[in-house]
């Protein structure tokens, strides 16, 4: 016992979690160190991203186009695998520091300079359930709290009147894992995100029928009556816990109107993320989500997921790229490329960059062969890409390297136990003094694992 009261004195010892006042589950706290970021924007493109065809140049992909893997013919999630193929879109340098980016998304490649990339991350996983489950909660099982669910458990949120934690999926639906990527698991239900898109308002939040002045009455008197009840049971956290979450939806039917209020929004920065497209709905609607996004962020909400691509099989609304994938990734990049682009853009412009971090992910990668038969890449665990941007991270850097088809990563191995313990240490959270006693196991976001990527920290 002595000892366990000296190892945790000197901060040797792994930290129980924030102490939370149940009446107030998101107010703001602070973390283990000074943070860099405050809040996070992740944009998730659901499907595995080629990282061969966007981030990762092989120029040894060009010569060997057409022919065999060497060392024989590979058998992969979806069977035999054929030739190995060339990348679909033309690469070029980019920016001062040079980096071969695809032309396929041409205004995230002019971003090049600001992003620190993550070339060599793997993954558990090379089936997309899985796998979702294992980059946004850290284990490839349900029922585990959600990256967003950790980081407002951990510090609560600046702004009171809208949900500390906010997922946008996707226009054209959710990914497959759903809300299993941003579920609390057994966190508590306080820190599960709250979806709300452009397109899909918060549910039940209207008080249909009611004049304003007969809500703010009914509002005022719960108030005194919750106020009067929890006095007379102080011990009640349960009870706090659910007056304050019946406040915050009270306060919502104000807050997420305004939030969601788009028609404020200027022509020019409309046109800056292509919301203003009469040709493209998808892309319209994402861009929107986009600009919501920001919305949230200048609001101070401290963690807004935004989700590009919808489960269907066959790719058709995401990036599973196994059949036709440069006709599939022709639809995809054009919903993405502008708006994701203009977000950072917009973040940068408005000074919310310097506190904001954006992390740029995705489950998998591909392959550098097609698929037997097929003109489209199978799933690859093994070796791929995710960048980061904004505050606290290194401009213009590339980290950790994949072989010379981009199958594996060979150096700087990064398993996406660290790629979360860098978000968490940006957040000025230590990774494995973030922690959750379940069924007697003191459970955190990096398992027993993780090391974080200082390599991209400026």
């Amino acid at each position: 016992m002595a000892l366990s009261s000296l190892l945790e004195r000197e901060g040797l010892l792994a930290a129980e979690g924030p102490m939370i006042d149940p009446a107030r589950p998101y107010a703001p706290r602070g973390g283990h160190f000074p943070a860099k970021a405050k809040n996070v924007v992740v944009i998730f493109c659901a499907g595995a991203v080629s990282q061969l065809e966007t981030w990762d140049y092989k120029p040894e992909l060009i010569e060997w186009d057409g022919k065999p893997l060497p060392g024989g013919p590979a058998v992969t999630f979806q069977g035999p695998a054929g030739n190995l193929a060339r990348p679909q879109y033309a690469f070029r340098q980019r920016g001062q520091t040079g980096k071969w980016v695809s032309d396929m998304i041409p205004h995230l490649a002019e971003l090049t300079d600001d992003i620190a990339f993550i070339h060599s991350l793997t993954s558990k996983s090379n089936t997309h359930g899985p796998a979702e489950n294992f980059i946004s909660t850290g284990f490839v099982l349900d029922g585990f709290p959600s990256l967003g669910s950790w980081t407002t458990y951990a510090l609560g949120s600046e702004n009171q009147d809208l949900p500390s934690y906010v997922a946008i999926p996707d226009p054209r639906g959710v990914p497959q894992n759903g809300s299993n990527n941003w579920g609390p698991g057994f966190l508590p239900a306080a820190f599960q995100g709250t979806t709300m898109s452009s397109k899909e308002p918060v549910r039940h939040l209207s008080a249909a029928n009611v004049s304003a002045t007969s809500d703010d009455a009914a509002r005022s008197l719960l108030r005194r009556m919750n106020q009067r009840h929890l006095e007379q049971h102080p011990a009640e956290a349960k009870l706090a816990a659910r007056i304050a979450s019946y406040e915050l939806a009270a306060r919502m039917q104000l807050s997420v109107p305004e939030v969601t209020d788009l028609s404020t929004e200027p022509a020019h920065i409309l046109k800056l993320y292509g919301a203003d497209d009469t040709q493209n709905a998808d892309k319209a609607a994402f861009a929107k989500n986009c600009i919501l996004a920001r919305r949230l962020i200048e609001k101070g909400v401290r963690f807004v997921q935004l989700f590009n691509g919808a489960y269907a099989s066959g790719g058709k609304l995401n990036w599973d790229g196994h059949n036709a994938l440069k006709e599939q990734y022709d639809v995809h990049a054009n919903i993405l490329d502008q708006p994701a682009a203009a977000l950072i853009r917009d973040l940068k412009q408005r000074g919310l960059l310097q506190d904001t971090l954006v992390v740029w992910c995705t489950e998998f990668g591909r392959m550098p062969f097609f698929q037997k038969g097929a003109k489209g890449r199978d799933h690859n665990p093994d070796g791929f890409t995710c960048w980061l941007t904004g505050a606290g991270v290194k401009p213009g850097v590339s980290h950790g390297v994949t072989d010379a088809f981009g199958q594996k990563a060979i150096q700087d191995i990064h398993p996406l136990y660290d790629f979360n313990a860098t978000i968490l240490h940006l957040l000025g959270l230590d990774h494995e003094r973030l922690t959750f006693e379940h069924n007697g196991f003191k459970r955190r976001l990096t398992n027993v694992e993780g090391d974080v990527i200082r390599e991209v920290l400026a």
